[in-house]
């Protein structure tokens, strides 16, 4: 994920921070400060167990709790993530990564055609890995009312741990709310499944998601909560993601690049000026060529790469200015669903078709989509 910054390595999955983290501890922080009295009492009356809060109220200390509670939470995202990754892998699934951001936290997996069988128990055991989370902190609360002396620095600990305690529990019961991208929604899916093709109870959780995605919005603008809001974006986006991400696995499924590649692919020499580019594109109706150069392929060129140079300039320019080089290349038997995710991972249009060391044709976007309408008429 762009814009995340590596900061450990855990069971072999790289951990990530994405910036949007930076963000909301500070945020969180001063949210939980400002209502830090009304939160004394709430976990007061849910543990029953009285708070003495002159440690907690002293000066900054409600903003320094603030942090510590912040961070905790997102302690706990993070294990709720832990235990999606472990059983994945157990699955055979790679891990790519694991990403703490804005609303919580990701794991980057292999993208694979969901199988209900391995879905179900990898989405239950975020959940339920909250709730134990959330039990013990519980736990805790009772343990250092009875062992710590100090009241103050007792209240503190039940405090801290008691509002983990409810925040882990309310993970637990958020996630498996039946709406995709969340928890529930996979594990909706993944029952559903059993009773149906998967792109049909793909389609259902993710209207469900997008169903609840509409109620929160609802909720967050009468109550004028941005927070409410901001999730019901995250739930309809993720929905609509998923049941894309899921009908081109299911479309382009058993299809390769030599199924849908253009060959031979029309090329250009490093020393093509841009004005002669520009023909072969009005020509061709093509917007990129790959660049051969001695018979190798040497770099792939865009209308967009044309683009950036200004037209009084392009006069003197040749493709070897504005051409990338070392392109990424697909062999002919490579699934075509790879073409598409580099496509959109790399943000082009085209990738080069190597065999034996050798361009023999390319794959476009618009190659892509256009075996997807084929299949979708089958």
């Amino acid at each position: 994920m762009e814009a995340s910054l590596q900061i450990g390595n855990l069971a072999g999955i790289p951990v990530k921070l994405h910036w949007s983290f930076l963000l909301v501890i500070p945020l969180f922080a001063w949210i939980i400060g400002s209502q830090i009295m009304l939160t004394i009492s709430l976990i007061e009356a849910l543990f029953g167990v009285p708070i003495d809060p002159t440690l907690i109220t002293a000066g900054f200390n409600p903003y320094i709790f603030g942090t510590i509670v912040a961070l905790g939470l997102f302690i706990g995202v993070f294990i709720h993530e832990m235990a999606h990754s472990l059983i994945a892998k157990a699955k055979g699934i790679e891990i790519h990564s694991i990403t703490l951001l804005l609303l919580g936290g990701v794991s980057q997996m292999e993208e694979t055609m969901p199988d209900p069988k391995v879905e179900l128990p990898m989405a239950l055991a975020g959940p339920l890995t909250s709730l134990a989370v959330g039990i013990v902190c519980s736990v805790l609360v009772y343990v250092f009312a009875v062992v710590v002396p100090d009241p103050g620095a007792a209240g503190a600990l039940i405090f801290t741990f008691g509002y983990l305690g409810l925040l882990n529990v309310l993970l637990f019961g958020f996630n498996l709310l039946p709406a995709f991208p969340m928890d529930g929604g996979r594990v909706l899916r993944a029952w559903l499944a059993r009773r149906m093709p998967l792109s049909r109870a793909t389609r259902i959780a993710a209207d469900v998601g997008k169903g609840f995605a509409v109620l929160f919005g609802i909720v967050g603008f009468l109550l004028l909560n941005p927070i409410l809001i901001l999730i019901a974006f995250f739930i309809y986006i993720g929905a609509s993601q998923e049941a894309t991400s899921l009908r081109y696995n299911i479309l382009l499924q058993d299809v390769t690049v030599a199924d849908a590649m253009n060959t031979p692919a029309i090329t250009v020499a490093p020393e093509t000026t841009l004005t002669r580019l520009l023909e072969m594109m009005y020509e061709t109706k093509h917007l990129g060529f790959p660049v051969i150069e001695r018979g190798a392929l040497v770099g792939i060129v865009a209308l967009a790469d044309v683009h950036k140079i200004s037209p009084i300039d392009r006069e003197a320019m040749q493709v070897r200015d504005v051409m990338t080089r070392n392109p990424t290349t697909l062999s002919p038997t490579a699934p075509l669903l790879d073409a598409l995710r580099i496509m959109t991972g790399q943000n082009i249009g085209r990738v080069p078709v190597v065999a034996d060391g050798e361009l023999i044709g390319i794959v476009t976007r618009t190659d892509v989509l256009r075996v997807m309408e084929l299949r979708e008429e089958e």
